[in-house]
């Protein structure tokens, strides 16, 4: 009895063993034929226009057959840094606040709304950002008050749940010595969390900045609604941006022939730019660990 139990135990193990494989073959497969028509179609149309001109150019017109993408290599830059300099200093203390100083009785309102901010679509954050964002922003600045602040704004609100769930989830993995250890040395509440738990929870940390570079880059809906759209260099924070995303969801319903390939082609940029900040922050842990 006990052999054939041993034996069930065996073929079920292996069993499982196949189906995670085959699940775990099935994403890379995914990703790589994602990454295949990519850069299948998008390397062509830039050798055809030129990558000078592609990356370089500062006119995208596309019926003059102009595909300068620079306006919005510079606008995503501009775009996603501004929210990572306002999400990330708010959702880092939110963590350590919810971890280490949020009484029992708040944590229990304050965590279920973090997970709700983060199941809204981006379009109810569009019209926030419509409603609410935009005409604070014209009040104080004048124009239209849509452009770079306001999709900045708006992003980096729209990736603190993010930040906040990952940060959290990190300092919480810290073990209860290093906080104890610090305690037992003199320090108080506040310097044993800011300069022990803090720092031990570094990686953790940097996973969650680079979810929410990732978020803030790739988002569209939101961004299209508040950032004006306009392909040229933004020259203030109040001017019109549009970010390689917009560029593609903006156009891709009419474009075709070399204007769709570009905008493909703009996709591969945006896939490459993704890759290169993961990998210098992958570089850039390792270096610190």
């Amino acid at each position: 009895m006990s052999d054939k139990r041993y034996t069930i135990n065996r073929i079920s193990d292996r069993t499982m063993h196949i189906l995670f494989f085959i699940c775990a073959c099935t994403s890379i497969f995914a990703v790589a034929v994602i990454c295949i028509f990519i850069f299948a179609k998008g390397l062509p149309a830039i050798g055809e226009i030129g990558i000078f001109e592609f990356l370089g150019g500062t006119e995208w017109r596309p019926g003059q057959e102009k595909f300068g993408i620079l306006p919005m290599i510079v606008g995503s830059i501009y775009v996603t840094a501004g929210a990572i300099i306002i999400g990330v200093p708010i959702g880092l203390l939110c963590a350590v606040f919810m971890s280490k100083f949020c009484p029992k009785w708040l944590y229990k309102i304050i965590k279920p709304l973090i997970e709700l901010m983060a199941g809204i679509p981006s379009i109810v954050y569009g019209f926030f950002g419509i409603v609410v964002i935009v005409p604070q922003l014209r009040s104080l600045f004048g124009g239209s008050g849509k452009g770079t602040l306001a999709a900045s704004i708006l992003l980096g609100i729209m990736i603190l749940p993010t930040l906040v769930s990952v940060i959290e989830s990190s300092l919480n993995a810290v073990p209860e010595s290093y906080y104890e250890g610090a305690l037992a040395l003199g320090a108080t509440h506040e310097r044993s969390v800011f300069f022990t738990v803090l720092p031990a929870a570094k990686s953790g940390i940097l996973a969650g900045v680079i979810l929410g570079i990732g978020r803030a880059i790739g988002e569209t809906m939101a961004v299209v609604m508040v950032a004006g759209n306009s392909p040229v260099i933004p020259e203030s924070l109040t001017s019109n941006v549009r970010t390689l995303t917009a560029n593609i969801v903006l156009e891709m319903n009419y474009a075709t022939d070399l204007h769709e390939d570009a905008l493909i082609a703009t996709a591969a940029v945006l896939f490459i730019f993704i890759l290169l900040i993961n990998v210098s922050f992958s570089l850039f842990r390792k270096r610190k660990g």
